[in-house]
């Protein structure tokens, strides 16, 4: 298990709409995979992960104050879990 994998959740009103779903969505490192994923999720939050869904958000070209630049690329997961399973993002990961 690696705590680094998972940086944070992801709190939006759409994936707050997700988690009736039984959908979580997180943040992760960019080297992180499904199984890394899976199995840290299981550890971490006690509960049984039933998919894992990645997606790369690319960095796109902005203009701040007149200085260009560019986003970060970041990756996220959305975590499907097994009926009766739920994760309480309000809660603090130790």
């Amino acid at each position: 298990m690696n705590l680094n994998l998972i940086k944070k959740p992801v709190i939006t009103e759409k994936s707050t709409t997700n988690a009736q779903f039984n959908k979580y969505i997180f943040e992760v490192s960019n080297d992180a995979n499904k199984i890394n994923i899976k199995e840290t999720i299981e550890e971490t939050y006690k509960v049984k992960v039933a998919k894992v869904n990645s997606l790369n958000v690319k960095s796109k070209p902005k203009v701040f104050k007149g200085q260009r630049g560019s986003r970060s690329e970041i990756k996220r997961i959305i975590v499907t879990l097994k009926e009766g399973n739920t994760i309480d993002m309000g809660a603090k990961v130790k």
